[in-house]
């Protein structure tokens, strides 16, 4: 298929979803109506395509949680947040802690985090985390009591715009925290983000390389 025949398809296909569409899910549109299949080196054409094409617009086409969505460009965030009058949600500083020692751990029990912490983590923290649906449970540690091992979701992935986990900014970049991304850990304070201590660096081939795997298998 030419590239001007498929740009549009592949545009308003990933405009109409509410969740970031894969290429996967983008090469199976045509299986689907019995089109010829595009390669995938085809789709992927089409999206850079894409991409540049949104270059000088209000909204961009990026790759978040392993798919492809259209977004406001940070740059005018605050003008499009004037369309909603309610406000941003606010989150304790435990529980923003929790989080980021989360996300930085994974996979990691509740006891470890609090380990980490140096005191208790409320049930009402984890419940929210869960009715967020930024982390779930992916099994238990095989240990007296056999408690549950969480990680992050794809829906973290997609609040706070990572392509992977290995997008998460490494602890150097946090503590110089005016150089990162504003959108990302919107809601963690900078003084939160500095506080982290140093045990939650991650080294290459780590939890967060077992976390990735496990993110792999969420439908």
């Amino acid at each position: 298929m030419e590239l001007q025949n498929l740009k549009p398809i592949l545009e308003a296909a990933i405009m109409a979803s509410d969740s970031p569409v894969d290429v996967e899910r983008l090469t199976a549109l045509f299986a689907l109506i019995g089109e010829a299949t595009p390669s995938l080196d085809e789709i992927n054409a089409a999206l850079v395509a894409l991409q540049t094409d949104y270059a000088d617009h209000g909204i961009e086409l990026v790759l978040v949680a392993g798919g492809y969505r259209f977004q406001t460009r940070q740059q005018y965030a605050d003008w499009v947040n004037r369309l909603w009058e309610e406000r941003k949600p606010r989150y304790s500083r435990a529980l923003l802690e929790t989080m980021a020692i989360i996300a930085y751990r994974q996979p990691i029990t509740r006891g470890e985090i609090e380990a980490i912490r140096g005191v208790a983590v409320s049930t009402g923290i984890i419940k929210t985390l869960h009715e967020r649906e930024w982390v779930k449970i992916v099994g238990h540690r095989d240990v007296p009591g056999r408690p549950a091992i969480y990680a992050t979701t794809r829906q973290f992935l997609e609040y706070f715009g990572l392509a992977s986990l290995s997008a998460l900014p490494t602890l150097a970049e946090l503590k110089d925290f005016d150089d990162v991304n504003p959108d990302l850990f919107a809601e963690l304070e900078s003084a939160i983000i500095i506080d982290l201590p140093e045990e939650l660096a991650v080294e290459p081939g780590s939890n967060r390389d077992e976390a990735e795997n496990s993110l792999s298998a969420v439908p």
